[in-house]
Parts: structure tokens; C-alpha cells; sequence
């Protein structure tokens, strides 16, 4: 079963997305259990407070490192695992899914959530393993990113989807964008499923679900493109996807 700490000051944001939907399942399933930790109870300071002005001046407040390492070391004292120790933070490694996919082997994850300025370097030098932003924007705090990373990691871990090829064939996952899909009716409004997922032959649904993805990744994201060893046959489509696409610039 997975571990998740997270310190917060905000621990109330996290009941919604923890208590619903697939989150709430994996819990039901024991994949996984959770713990919010306000990190300001552990603060020294008689007010309670977990930030203070910038050495040298500047706009903002910055986190004291007092009350988050106090916290990571109670949480971690008598824990036999090393745990993964994750800042939130702008300044991060781009969050992908391959990196979801790396946490979902984690045994125990620990979430720094900061707010105000930013955080004491300490904190970042000493005491994190892995700094972690899901885009290039800044936002309030930390508690929507560590949702976000949360979300992706556990519907990764064993059993948590109802169908077990769910993971493996989303976007990203493969490297590709997913194809698309279609359901009942096969007639809406004039608007018909593609002939060939009616079809029944399993070899021409994958050849078609392939190609779309190619072409998917190709229009939107080409640059995952470059990321990956194709197939003669994906490179050859490719090829037809970029031939076309300059015929119709040129047109």
C-alpha cells in the first residue's frame, strides 16, 4: 500500500479530490492511504508562524524551514522506507507522465505544499528529492499541483481502474497522443462512427487506432514525435501525414 503525506497549511483543499471518484476507490481498494499535515502545528514560533521576510528585502514572505523539516522528521522517524520528498514548486522538473509513472513505484510519498513568496533554499538543498511543477504558471500554492500529481500517480497503481488496459493505452503513455473514441449510436445527427471499428477485425481496428494516434500527435504535439523509435510503418505514415500537410500549405 502507498503512503501520501502531505504538508500543507491548507489541509481542507484536499478532501474533495481525496474523497470522490478514483482517488476514493483506491483508497476502498487499499492502494493506497493518505495523511494531511497542517505544517503549521509544528511551528516553534509563539504566533505559530511559518514565514518571515526575505533576507536582503524584496516582496513577499518566504517560508521558514523550521516547521517543514520538523515535519518531514516526525513523519519520517519511524518510517522504514525512504521516502520520495516532493516540493511544489514553479521552478521544477516539467511534470510528464512518465514521471507519474516512476512515483506510481513509490512506496511512500511525501508533498511539500508552500504558499506566499517561496520557500528558505534549505528546504530545497537539505531536505527534498525531487522538485516538481505542472506548467509553466505560477500559482497561488502548491496544494492544486500536488492534486494534480496525486490524481496521476494513483489511478496508476494495481487495480485502481477497472479495466487494466486503461493506463497503458493513455495519452502519454505510449509516448502518443490516445486515438479517438466512439460509442452508441453509430448515427448521431448524421455525424457515423468510422466504419472499420464496426468491423470486427481486431488487426485493422489496431492498424486504424495507430495511425490516429500518429496523426493526432503529428497535428498537436509533433514534438513527442522526435522522442520516439517508430516502427517502418509508423515512419512511413508519418511521411504520408507530412506530405499531405505540405501539399495543403501549398495549395
Amino acid at each position: 500500500m502507498m503512503k501520501i503525506d502531505i504538508l500543507t497549511l491548507f489541509p481542507e483543499m484536499f478532501k474533495g479530490i481525496l474523497n470522490e471518484s478514483i482517488m476514493k476507490r483506491a483508497q476502498e481498494k487499499g492502494r493506497f492511504h493518505y495523511n494531511c499535515i497542517d505544517f503549521r502545528s509544528y511551528s516553534t514560533n509563539k504566533h505559530h508562524k511559518v514565514d518571515d521576510y526575505p533576507y536582503g528585502g524584496g516582496a513577499g514572505m518566504v517560508l521558514t524551514p523550521q516547521p517543514i523539516f520538523d515535519a518531514v522528521e516526525d513523519i519520517t522517524t519511524e518510517s522504514k522506507d525512504k521516502p520520495r520528498i516532493i516540493l511544489m514548486c514553479p521552478q521544477g522538473e516539467r511534470f510528464t507522465q512518465k514521471k507519474a509513472e516512476e512515483l506510481a513505484n513509490e512506496d511512500h510519498l511525501i508533498f511539500i505544499c508552500g504558499h506566499y513568496e517561496g520557500y528558505d533554499e534549505r528546504i530545497r538543498e537539505h531536505l527534498i528529492t525531487d522538485e516538481i511543477s505542472i506548467g509553466d504558471y505560477v500559482l497561488t500554492g502548491g496544494e492544486l499541483g500536488a492534486m494534480v500529481v496525486m490524481d496521476s500517480v494513483v489511478r496508476l497503481l494495481p487495480d485502481v481502474l477497472g479495466n487494466h488496459e486503461s493506463a497503458p493505452l493513455d495519452s502519454f503513455s505510449t509516448g502518443l497522443l490516445e486515438h479517438p473514441h466512439y460509442t452508441r449510436p453509430k448515427d448521431f445527427r448524421g455525424m457515423k462512427v468510422p466504419e472499420v471499428l464496426m468491423s470486427g477485425n481486431h488487426a485493422w481496428i489496431e492498424e486504424w487506432r495507430m495511425q490516429q494516434s500518429l496523426k493526432r500527435t503529428y497535428y498537436r504535439r509533433p514534438d513527442l514525435l522526435d522522442e520516439l523509435s517508430l516502427t517502418n510503418s509508423q515512419k512511413a505514415y508519418v511521411e504520408t501525414l507530412i506530405r499531405t500537410s505540405d501539399h495543403d500549405k501549398k495549395s
